[in-house]
């Protein structure tokens, strides 16, 4: 990945590899996905601890309460999260079998903002990363690897923020 930076024209730019093209697709789709089925009410996705991290009890004292006002929000916020996920995989989608150049206006990148953040909370739940500083459960490869996308994807996400940063 080239990282990203500021444009003449405005908009941010970064360059990606096919590998990271298909990988940022792949999980900002899976972050979407486990969003929608939880506003669902998939029982499955209810017992998926990303789901709590996606979407949050308002009242963790009150389940009642929580359980009312998910009533009301969870569609809601699970449709920008799929809409975030769909703005990522279509400014992806322009390029051949090499590297992608991704060029953001002001809504592509805060929703490019919000994707990385919706995946990386999906990663810390299956890793047990519950804050700063923690490692979480690397136990095998597998695991190794989702830590591995957690801090790249912390670098990406990094590397935005300071792109739009710049143009100020």
């Amino acid at each position: 990945m080239k990282p990203f930076r500021a444009a003449k024209d405005g908009t941010v730019r970064a360059r990606f590899d096919r590998d990271e093209v298909d990988l940022l697709v792949q999980l900002s789709g899976e972050a979407g996905a486990i969003a929608t089925a939880a506003a669902e009410g998939a029982g499955a996705a209810a017992l998926d601890p990303a789901v709590l991290r996606l979407l949050p009890d308002a009242y963790p004292d009150d389940p009642d309460a929580s359980a009312e006002f998910r009533r009301f929000t969870a569609a809601g916020i699970a449709e920008r999260k799929a809409l975030n996920a769909r703005v990522v995989a279509e400014t992806l989608a322009h390029g051949g079998a090499g590297t992608v150049e991704v060029r953001l206006d002001d809504g592509q990148a805060v929703a490019w903002l919000r994707a990385i953040t919706d995946i990386r909370l999906v990663l810390a739940a299956r890793l047990g990363i519950v804050q700063d500083g923690d490692d979480g459960d690397i136990h095998d490869a597998s695991s190794a690897l989702q830590r591995a996308v957690y801090d790249w994807l912390a670098g990406v996400q990094e590397s935005l923020v300071l792109a739009l940063d710049a143009r100020r």
